[in-house]
């Protein structure tokens, strides 16, 4: 990034080609012409650290901004909530790569020793007792202070090199000398006077687009910039305790004299969501399926409807199929995927006859509380065979596999479906082959000798 013809920041790639804060345009094309050089735009990193500001309302609802692009987070009231110190800075770091940005985090009582500790290049980065906040920030290099930039010289001059030197000059001569912002700045990250912040307040309406540096013609590369949308979403969801029901995702396409509206693909969710991996995940398979007219050069996020957040409280074993959330979660990550026309499940049927008795119907999000079928009599297997399978049979008695089976229960009559086919009437019993294994037979009712028919075998 160029300001003013000189180098202010640079990335991975370019460093490793030798380009370095402060150089010039020209001397940057000299040793390396294939950098790309951007120049600074206010405006957009101003954008960017609003994103990030308003995704970070996941974590707390108090986020406030601060100078030089920092943004700061009080989390004591949900440091434990999110599994600690460290959990939480992984999750944070998560939430600022998945907004495409990279930055230093620090942790400390006060908001100015935190700010201190995210610009450390080294060292100590995470002090959560008050005790060994002087100690660490001792070590830090002065220059870290902006209330200091302007007497380098001075300092430099007296061999004062630390923020623990800066701290141990007599506070009148240093405050007569370079006046009171330094001292105080000082104080409020040591935490011998109380700073105050303007919490980051989020908007009434979720909106946002991003101009894509690039044209991209498939819908499924715009899902990056979608990831980098849902993220600042779902910390206004949090902050405003709402879940998400529907939005929309528009995709720009080119201005001018080929103009066209945007694409816009529509979602609305079988359950309620504020997750943004779950998000994120049901947006990339709709965009899989999207055919583009035009190439897209930006992407926008609106239209959100949302509903009141219906807290749960989490048990403190795992349910072992998943709670109904996620298994609604899931079918939505289903219909996104293969379409929800070809999205079935498992129904009942009224009828006697165990083969009858199921049947496939299209899944339902949200099943209605309907009255189910009374169930049979008598015990049933919990596999039930394709089709019933004959058995061959010593006089009353059937065989499997060449043994004679054990009749342990029954009969257990059905007489049924006379009224679209042939009368099925049956015998049921329970029986026990050779091997020890119970299985389901019946019996044919009618002229002998009546067959017999093995249906199904019990868990």
């Amino acid at each position: 990034m160029v300001e003013d013809e000189r180098v202010i920041a640079v990335n991975a790639a370019a460093a490793r080609r030798g380009v370095t804060p402060g150089m010039r345009r020209n001397g940057v094309l000299a040793i390396a012409p294939g950098v790309l050089l951007l120049p600074r735009d206010p405006g957009r990193e101003a954008a960017a650290v609003d994103s990030i500001a308003q995704a970070m309302l996941r974590y707390t609802p108090q986020v406030a901004l601060a100078e030089h692009h920092a943004v700061l987070l009080d989390v004591t009231a949900s440091l434990r909530m999110f599994g600690g110190p460290l959990a939480l800075s992984r999750k944070v770091r998560r939430t600022l790569q998945a907004l495409g940005h990279a930055g230093g985090l620090g942790m400390a009582p006060t908001a100015d020793g935190a700010w201190l500790l995210a610009q450390a290049r080294q060292g100590q980065r995470r002090v959560l007792r008050p005790a060994r906040l002087a100690p660490v920030l001792d070590r830090l290099p002065w220059r870290a202070l902006p209330e200091a930039q302007a007497h380098a010289d001075w300092l430099a001059d007296i061999g004062c090199r630390t923020l623990g030197g800066l701290r141990r000059l007599p506070r009148g001569s240093l405050q007569r000398r370079v006046g009171p912002a330094l001292g105080r700045r000082l104080d409020q990250a040591y935490g011998r006077q109380a700073s105050a912040w303007r919490w980051v307040e989020p908007p009434l309406r979720f909106d946002r687009k991003i101009e894509l540096a690039e044209r991209i013609d498939h819908a499924e590369a715009a899902w990056h910039a979608v990831e980098r949308l849902v993220q600042p979403l779902c910390g206004w969801l949090a902050a405003r305790q709402r879940a998400l029901a529907a939005f929309a995702i528009h995709l720009h396409h080119e201005r001018g004299r080929h103009a066209r509206p945007a694409s816009t693909l529509s979602l609305r969710l079988g359950e309620p969501a504020s997750q943004p991996e779950h998000l994120v995940r049901l947006v990339r398979e709709r965009l899989a399926r999207l055919v583009l007219p035009a190439p897209v050069i930006a992407v926008q996020l609106a239209d959100c409807e949302t509903v009141p957040l219906d807290g749960q409280s989490a048990g403190l074993f795992r349910e072992p199929g998943g709670t109904p959330s996620e298994h609604r979660r899931l079918l939505e990550l289903l219909a996104a995927r293969i379409g929800r026309e070809r999205l079935q499940q498992p129904g009942v049927l009224a009828d006697y006859r165990p083969e009858r008795a199921n049947t496939w119907e299209p899944a339902e999000f949200d099943p209605p509380q309907r009255p189910l079928p009374a169930a049979p009599r008598g015990e049933r297997p919990f596999w039930l065979l394709a089709e019933p399978q004959p058995l061959a049979a010593t006089g009353d008695r059937p065989l499997h596999a060449g043994a004679p089976l054990r009749l342990l229960q029954g009969p257990d009559r059905i007489e049924a479906a006379w009224w679209d086919g042939p009368l099925a009437a049956r015998d049921y019993y329970i029986a026990e082959d050779h091997l020890h294994r119970r299985c389901w037979v019946y019996r044919e009712r009618g002229p002998e000798p009546a067959p017999w028919f093995l249906q199904g075998w019990f868990a």
